[in-house]
């Protein structure tokens, strides 16, 4: 199969009705972009290891569950911090978002990467989802416009009434 080389979002979420909920505000703002979804941070890293290049934002929770792996045994999903300490081994190509309800950890996360030279911002999540929409997504756009290069346009970021 071979993989896309479309420029694309990349959400390390495990949480089924938040991936929705975030798919429903890219989809309807940033159509033009894949999102790819991983709910393991050795299944993101490894994305990231071979696409970097290709990644116009980066959207990190910290807290990932535990994934079913057959006769009763459960996967070790990592952490959000794995994949921050795998950005900050590489060059800034892009903006980060960090969204975790998890304080401590969302610090460190957020932290690792500015020492890195990162661009970086933090979302507390708050309520059910609508936190996704008031605030994730303003700020992943925002971020995304800031970073944005002349030579490079990425169209969509700053779309009336969005």
């Amino acid at each position: 199969m071979m993989e896309s080389t479309r420029l694309c979002l990349v959400i390390l979420e495990d949480n089924a009705d938040r991936r929705i909920a975030m798919s429903e505000r890219l989809n309807d703002r940033l159509p033009q972009y894949d999102v790819c979804y991983f709910a393991t941070a050795a299944e993101c890293i490894d994305f990231l290891h071979r696409r970097l290049s290709q990644v116009l934002a980066i959207a990190l929770d910290h807290d990932l569950d535990p994934i079913p792996a057959g006769t009763g045994r459960l996967l070790d999903a990592g952490t959000g911090r794995e994949v921050a300490d795998f950005l900050a081994s590489q060059a800034p190509v892009c903006p980060v978002i960090v969204h975790t309800t998890n304080l401590p950890a969302g610090e460190g996360m957020v932290e690792v990467l500015k020492d890195a030279g990162w661009p970086v911002e933090r979302v507390i999540p708050y309520g059910d989802l609508e936190w996704i929409s008031q605030l994730w997504f303003p700020t992943l756009r925002s971020a995304m416009s800031a970073w944005t290069r002349a030579e490079e346009p990425v169209l969509g970021l700053s779309a009336p009434g969005a």
